[in-house]
């Protein structure tokens, strides 16, 4: 506690007083552009790895970075994304994972955690679609591997979650909304995001373009030499991109398999 209060009087006395106008504006009320939905995990700090400054991203934390399905759950998560579409009007929504998570650990051998953390064991449950998804397709994997594995495909599990939200689904609809999937490496200090053309976790600048896109979902635009976090191709899109299938014929699924977007658009209904 006596560096959390030491910290307390150096930022009084130091950030605070050189920017005293902006907390004064931000005193009658928050303007973020950006709903930023990462891990509870203190090695990850939104406002750090982004170089935002205070007010401008809106965040959600959890252990896992999880959003349960509407109305799967009663927590604060779905309350704070209808807050911050509704209210905020923001326009911008990243789920960030990252790795070494020890929720995805933790996941992957979910029927241990019963008896010892019952809390942690229901909350793990709604990400059951990523633990099913990883068992039944990279059994093939282990360690580190299968860890890095899980820890990107629950960020698109939980950009699919997110669909199912009627606000969300409402507003992508109406093309005012942009999902991104984020991957945070604590050993690098490197953010990946989902390019769902390649669908690789690729280096977020080489999505970046002149103007803002009102909606599309994360576009290819390569970069050579960047650094990939490849999901392996022996996943349900790869193997439908493989078969011909060039995206979902639902509104708002674009970066979905044809089954994933099936299954969520029969269950927000």
């Amino acid at each position: 506690m006596k560096k959390l209060i030491e910290g307390l009087q150096k930022f009084q006395s130091g950030y605070f007083s050189s920017h005293r106008e902006l907390f004064e504006e931000l005193s009658h009320g928050q303007h973020p552009r950006i709903l930023f939905i990462t891990c509870s995990d203190s090695r990850v700090d939104p406002n750090l790895i982004t170089q935002a400054e205070v007010g401008e991203i809106f965040v959600i934390r959890n252990a896992g970075n999880i959003i349960p399905p509407f109305g799967a759950a009663n927590g604060g998560e779905g309350a704070a994304i209808e807050y911050a579409i509704s209210a905020l009007d923001i326009e911008q929504v990243i789920v960030c994972g990252h790795s070494h998570c020890g929720a995805m650990n933790a996941l992957l051998k979910l029927n241990s955690l019963q008896e010892k953390m019952p809390l942690v064991y229901d909350w793990l449950k709604h990400a059951e679609a990523t633990r099913r998804l990883v068992h039944d397709n990279y059994n093939n994997l282990e360690g580190e591997e299968l860890l890095e594995v899980t820890v990107a495909e629950n960020v698109l599990t939980q950009l699919g979650n997110l669909q199912t939200y009627p606000v969300i689904h409402s507003r992508l609809h109406q093309r005012n909304l942009t999902l991104h999937g984020w991957i945070y490496r604590i050993e690098t200090g490197e953010v990946l995001e989902y390019d769902r053309e390649s669908h690789d976790f690729i280096a977020p600048q080489s999505s970046i373009m002149a103007t803002e896109p009102e909606y599309n979902f994360h576009p290819s635009c390569h970069i050579p030499g960047s650094t990939y976090f490849k999901v392996p191709a022996n996943t349900t899109a790869s193997r439908n991109s493989e078969n011909g299938h060039n995206g979902s014929s639902f509104p708002a699924y674009e970066q979905l398999s044809v089954e994933q977007a099936q299954r969520i658009y029969r269950d927000s209904h």
